[in-house]
């Protein structure tokens, strides 16, 4: 039997983890940068996920301080983390390869085609 593949909030929250501990506003702010801005997980959300990193065994506590009179936890990957992020890396470069070796194979199928010509842009690119 084969492992799911991972869902994109741990996707993002292990790659936020992995090279540094970082506590929950500043991994909200990492998975905006490493999404381009296209994910903006809320704290809800977060809090969920890191509960079940934790009971997972893939995120472990690194620090607990008071700042402004509020506790705030530093979360780190595990090995276990490390090598899951590892494996879905894997996963997602072996299909990302395979996806662009059958579009260059039928691209070059296409009359009048190059792998590398661009689409014009949405509205026809005309002025």
């Amino acid at each position: 039997m084969t492992e799911r593949s991972m869902q994109e909030p741990t996707l993002l929250l292990l790659t936020a983890l992995a090279d540094a501990p970082r506590h929950g506003y500043a991994l909200i702010q990492e998975i905006d940068a490493i999404s381009d801005g296209r994910v903006k997980m809320r704290t809800g959300t977060l809090y969920g996920a890191l509960d079940r990193l934790l009971t997972q065994g893939l995120i472990e506590v690194a620090a607990e301080e008071v700042v402004d009179g509020r506790a705030r936890r530093s979360y780190a990957l595990t090995d276990a983390g490390r090598d899951a992020l590892a494996s879905e890396a894997e996963r997602l470069r072996a299909v990302a390869t395979e996806a662009e070796r059958r579009l260059t194979k039928i691209r070059s199928m296409l009359p009048g085609r190059t792998g590398s010509q661009e689409r014009p842009a949405a509205g026809g690119g005309l002025s």
